[in-house]
């Protein structure tokens, strides 16, 4: 089943309003890419909210993240993350550079922030690695909707990490996915797909470097195609979903079996 998303206003400029994470290491590259090439004269960037990764205290994130990459692993990272903050070099920096305004909040559905983004009067909202789940109420207050990008194929790999478990599985390629949000997680119906291959031996970190970078020109696309009246949505068949959740030490070492490495 599919079904096309009306424009309000094609002859004018979409306004987009992105709500995402402050990661300096991964979603800074689809950052990175989109803020060079999405085409300023039709798309109009009004506003960024940032908020933090998982929701959730510090140390049941280092949690996570030892039991994915491990001591030394987490070693690597924290010194790319520091030498990443030191350096000054963030979303919000890129941001800034455009003069793109932000709007941070400790809730996206929060009453305060919710009455924010009525006022803002974004055209469609776009979340790239949002860590939170977005309630009716803020789903409703974009006329055109809000769309997801999501690193996995739909509706088999919905969930955490899809990246990594595509790799586990064998998949030939990361499916990244644009799709409408709904209430229910990576449920709505998909607007458009990228697919970029794997290798036999391949490292889980260039793999999402690069599904970031393919993800932000599969963004443009779409957004082009909502702003004309060409973005077409097809309805998920939810038979086959599954969902994944953050991989454990065991899943790494299954990994790692196939050749694979994290970083």
């Amino acid at each position: 089943m599919t079904e096309p998303i009306q424009s309000h206003s094609p002859a004018g400029k979409l306004r987009v309003l992105f709500i995402t994470e402050e990661d300096p290491l991964y979603v800074i590259r689809l950052f990175e890419v989109f803020f060079q090439e999405y085409p300023t004269d039709v798309i109009e960037v009004c506003g960024i909210t940032i908020d933090r990764p998982f929701h959730e205290p510090p140390w049941k994130t280092l949690r996570r993240l030892m039991g994915l990459y491990g001591p030394l692993g987490v070693a690597r990272i924290g010194t790319r993350f520091l030498r990443a903050k030191l350096s000054g070099h963030s979303i919000a920096g890129l941001a800034s550079e455009r003069s793109i305004p932000m709007y941070p909040t400790g809730s996206v559905n929060a009453p305060g922030y919710l009455d924010q983004v009525r006022r803002l009067a974004p055209d469609v909202i776009v979340s790239v690695a949002a860590p939170e789940i977005f309630r009716k109420e803020l789903l409703r207050i974009p006329p055109l909707g809000c769309i997801n990008i999501h690193s996995g194929r739909l509706p088999v790999y919905r969930g955490m990490m899809p990246t990594f478990w595509q790799m586990l599985k064998g998949e030939p390629a990361v499916t990244v996915t644009v799709h409408e949000m709904a209430e229910k997680l990576d449920a709505g119906g998909v607007l458009e797909t990228a697919t970029v291959p794997i290798a036999p031996q391949d490292s889980l970190d260039r793999v999402i470097t690069i599904t970031k970078q393919e993800g932000a020109r599969l963004l443009i696309r779409v957004l082009l195609k909502i702003r004309s009246n060409q973005a077409v949505a097809t309805s998920l068949d939810m038979k086959g979903a599954g969902y994944f959740s953050f991989p454990k030490r065991e899943h790494v070492l299954e990994f790692r079996k196939r050749g694979h490495r994290l970083l």
